[in-house]
């Protein structure tokens, strides 16, 4: 734990790289550009893999943690970057090729989706082997993630399902049943207003007390997923599902772009607001909007677009969380003190909803690679098109 003056000292050494009142201006080429530079500072070498999260430290930046998950994000935005015409400085098969090599990763469906999603589109030949290491017919009584009905991770595992089967690899189990009980399950999750709730209200204690509430993630996964289902399975009843979830956290997008953190499907409306986070802002609301709009020929770039100018300055503190100097975008802005969020979710469990943005902010000072991964997904084949506003 830091002590309340090496605090003080993070905060300085921080608030010192971010101009107030910045320009309201994200160039995307600028940002794609940011990201690619941001990615090797997040690479740890000895284990090829990428870390957890960069993080501000009185000493300065310093990698935490190793993370499977993110590295199969980024490797995603990576092959975008190479579909779009740019050059990976990472060798995405080489990686590849290491995490289908450990055999004690992963334990959970949705990162078993995540890892079938990653091969299919790059090496989908080796779809047979990482399946015989699936129990496919008894995947719903074996994984938590699918048993007590995750929103988040049963989006992962279907997204990866859609690919696998668009593959067209042969000498894999048949998968469309599996991919029908996915869906349905995720169905099951979506209420009001077509959000998602966190999870299967029915399936423990922990879904009675707040599978109603879905967190931001909870919404745009499932759009995806749905939205690859439908392309996947012939599914018009998924590509609607995905279309009305869109449309709703558009139609509950924030005054300056904000794309909020709980949203009460009981209801259909915001449940918390905060904390904003910069992911969600200029990669994962991008990448699901630009997937469903393709889809279904709904033009959502005006939100799109609104939502990337929060970190540019366009927020509740005026100041741009990009930062040119580390290569990085600072992760979010949240209100403080910060129990005051725990309170919001608190006071939602029984319909009050309160407005936290004229409360003091604060940023937390770090970033994951998944960010920068998730916004080469999003972005690395657009860096011409029209920012509509």
């Amino acid at each position: 734990m830091f002590t309340k003056e090496e605090v003080v000292k993070v905060k300085d050494m921080a608030s010192a790289q971010l101009q107030p009142n910045a320009t309201r201006k994200v160039s995307v080429p600028q940002l794609i550009d940011l990201s690619i530079r941001g990615l090797g500072p997040m690479f740890n070498e000895k284990e090829q893999v990428f870390c957890y999260r960069r993080t501000k430290t009185p000493e300065g930046l310093r990698q935490e943690g190793l993370s499977p998950r993110y590295t199969i994000m980024t490797l995603l935005g990576l092959i975008e970057l190479e579909k779009g015409g740019g050059k990976s400085p990472f060798s995405i098969d080489g990686l590849l090729n290491r995490l289908l090599e450990n055999r004690l990763w992963p334990e959970s469906a949705g990162d078993f989706g995540l890892l079938a999603w990653l091969t299919a589109v790059r090496a989908p030949e080796k779809l047979p082997a990482l399946f015989s290491r699936f129990d496919t017919k008894n995947a719903f009584e074996k994984y938590s993630d699918l048993r007590n009905g995750n929103t988040m991770e049963m989006a992962w595992f279907l997204t990866g399902l859609s690919y696998v089967a668009m593959s067209g690899q042969s000498g894999i189990p048949d998968i469309r049943s599996l991919a029908e009980a996915t869906y349905q399950a995720l169905v099951n999750n979506q209420g009001h207003g077509a959000f998602f709730g966190h999870l299967d209200k029915s399936k423990s204690n922990s879904g009675k007390m707040r599978g109603w509430m879905g967190s931001f993630a909870d919404q745009v996964y499932p759009i995806l997923a749905f939205t690859r289902y439908s392309q996947a399975f012939q599914s018009k009843d998924a590509l609607k599902r995905a279309l009305e979830c869109a449309r709703g956290i558009c139609k509950a997008q924030g005054p300056l772009g904000q794309w909020w953190w709980h949203y009460d499907s009981r209801v259909g409306r915001v449940a918390s607001m905060y904390p904003v986070f910069s992911v969600h802002q200029d990669a994962m609301a991008p990448m699901v909007l630009f997937a469903v709009g393709e889809a279904t020929g709904e033009d959502f770039r005006e939100p799109i677009y609104k939502g990337l100018e929060w970190i540019g300055g366009a927020n509740e503190l005026g100041k741009d969380l990009r930062d040119s100097t580390n290569d990085l975008v600072w992760r979010r802005i949240h209100p403080v003190p910060e129990s005051s969020m725990k309170l919001d979710v608190l006071m939602s469990h029984f319909h009050v909803y309160r407005d936290a943005s004229a409360r003091s902010m604060d940023i937390l000072w770090e970033c994951r690679p998944y960010h920068l991964g998730w916004l080469l997904y999003a972005f690395a084949g657009r860096a011409g098109d029209q920012q509509v506003r």
